[in-house]
């Protein structure tokens, strides 16, 4: 047997804030038609699909923190909420296994991720570029990203209200570098990008 596996991430251009990514097994009656690219889907919708991909799917989600981004990268730390992702969907995909009394070492798994980079991850991966609008597995894991990324800096906005995440989300919009240079970096800064 051979299972689709998708992997994209969340929050790789902002200033601020964690990158997420999401790892995603599709079930083969899943509703394709719910996805698309996140970032061409609308909040509600972007909602919606998750919770239709957390109640059908196979799916993990990584989240590395600004505080690390500044440490290996931004690419690195993008691969590595990657991996965490895979780790965590795994732990479902043996539970999985197990209901269908399927043996896991004779399931091939086979990733594809979007980009020009693969997370390290046991299983033969592959990187295409613009994949996120493409391969439902990678809409879907774009989704579990992005979904979850917002949740976050929408939180961090209670946190620090004079930084506006919850509009911007940490990207880097002409009020988040101003309130920056007025005030100061946030706690939650990436203080390796310019800002």
């Amino acid at each position: 047997m051979i299972l689709q596996c998708g992997f994209d991430e969340a929050g790789r251009g902002p200033l601020a804030g964690p990158v997420t990514a999401g790892c995603v097994i599709l079930p083969a009656d899943f509703p394709v038609e719910l996805l698309n690219d996140s970032k061409k889907l609308s909040e509600k919708k972007r909602v919606a699909a998750e919770s239709v991909i957390k109640e059908k799917a196979l799916w993990g989600l990584g989240i590395v923190d600004h505080e690390t981004i500044d440490k290996i990268n931004i690419l690195q730390a993008s691969m590595l909420a990657m991996r965490l992702a895979y780790d965590q969907m795994m732990i479902d995909f043996v539970k999985w296994c197990a209901a269908q009394k399927i043996n896991p070492a004779e399931v091939q798994i086979d990733a594809i991720t979007d980009g020009t980079s693969c997370p390290d991850v046991p299983c033969a991966c592959r990187c295409e570029p613009k994949a996120d609008g493409t391969y439902p597995v990678v809409m879907a894991a774009s989704i579990i990203a992005k979904v979850a990324r917002d949740r976050i800096m929408t939180e961090y906005d209670k946190q620090f209200p004079a930084y506006g995440y919850a509009k911007h989300k940490g990207y880097p919009t002409a009020d988040h570098r101003r309130i920056c240079h007025e005030i100061g970096p946030s706690p939650i800064q990436r203080l390796s990008f310019s800002y």
